[in-house]
């Protein structure tokens, strides 16, 4: 008599977790990791709401006086600039026709009569803010915030736009090789051979100021690490069985390019990501505080620095204090991030 093993007690065979899965799972066990991912999340919302102006949007409203300091401060008299003095009012001009000579009198005379409906006293502004006011009395904090979102809008665009190029000329040089590889690898050799913020102010220089033209020439100027990176990742899989195998089938040269052999390098082009948007707010910061940033009705971190060296001379030191910060804790929780992300999405981790 044969006997039938019986499989219906057995546990399920666990279902095979693929590499973002396995990242996510060793990315939370990373404390310091997580942490920044969120820190960086906070960040992006806050970039969010001054794209729509739901942050930050009443940066421009003069609403201290000049260097107010911080109210957590003691300051002293000397601290904060006298307020303009007024300007007594003059006397009435001798009118030396008759209201019924004048033209508009009968005008003016229906206009006294409802003077007081329409008088109003401008709001008094404020001795201290929070964290201080700038030279036009404007608030540090809608400032600094308005600064970040506009720092991150251009360095998160401004990745993007370099990942794009970087990766579609990678792409066909690696794939193609030959003629396409050789004219692609001169056109990178010309790049690389001047250095990065050289190349970064010349464009800048020519271009003009504005955030769409910052994007514009950082795309240009940073797409050559993804460039090498992309071509190398190319190289080694062309010839993998998985692209041989759409080969048989039919599947051209783009269908292999983007649908079999990019998804299998997109944690590479995330860890790239991260890292261009760094460097980028580190450039935008450089470019605004010499004057070939952002335009001159703009604020981000890079036009605050500018403003720090006078005000630094004078003693106020807020609005630096506040840029500093916001800066520091971005740009070392994207770090901490980029770190955190590279050790989680190593494929070679994913296996064990």
């Amino acid at each position: 008599m044969t006997t039938l093993n019986n499989s219906a007690g057995a546990a399920a065979a666990a279902p095979s977790r693929g590499l973002w899965a396995l990242g996510w799972q060793r990315l939370k066990r990373k404390k310091v990791g997580f942490v920044s991912l969120w820190i960086v999340a906070v960040y992006l919302l806050l970039a969010i709401g001054g794209w729509f102006n739901l942050v930050g949007a009443s940066w421009t409203d003069e609403i201290a006086v000049p260097y107010a300091p911080p109210s957590w401060v003691q300051a002293s008299a000397d601290d904060v600039l006298p307020p303009e003095p007024t300007k007594p009012a003059q006397a009435a001009p001798i009118v030396t026709m008759t209201p019924e000579e004048d033209p508009i009198g009968a005008e003016l005379q229906q206009a006294r009569q409802h003077v007081g409906e329409y008088a109003q006293a401008a709001p008094a502004k404020r001795a201290t803010l929070p964290f201080g006011a700038d030279l036009r009395g404007r608030d540090v904090i809608e400032k600094t915030l308005k600064g970040t979102s506009t720092s991150i809008f251009v360095g998160v665009f401004g990745a993007v736009a370099a990942l794009l190029v970087g990766c579609a000329l990678g792409a066909a040089a690696g794939y193609f090789g030959g003629r396409v590889d050789d004219a692609l690898g001169w056109f990178y050799s010309v790049f690389t051979s001047v250095p990065d913020m050289l190349l970064l102010l010349s464009f800048a220089a020519v271009s003009g100021r504005g955030i769409t033209t910052i994007i514009a020439v950082m795309a240009l100027t940073s797409w050559t690490g993804c460039f090498r990176l992309v071509r190398a990742e190319y190289l080694k899989l062309k010839g993998r069985e998985y692209v041989q195998a759409a080969d048989a089938i039919g599947a051209g040269s783009a269908r292999k390019m983007f649908i079999h052999i990019l998804p299998n390098i997109s944690h590479l082009l995330l860890v790239q990501f991260s890292l261009l948007t760094v460097a980028l707010i580190k450039y935008e910061a450089i470019l605004s505080f010499l004057g070939f940033g952002v335009g001159v009705r703009q604020v981000s971190l890079g036009s605050m620095l500018a403003e720090a060296p006078t005000e630094l001379i004078q003693g106020y030191w807020w609005q630096m204090l506040a840029v500093t910060l916001s800066m520091s804790l971005l740009v070392t929780a994207f770090s901490l991030l980029v770190d955190a992300l590279r050790d989680a999405l190593d494929p070679r981790a994913a296996v064990q």
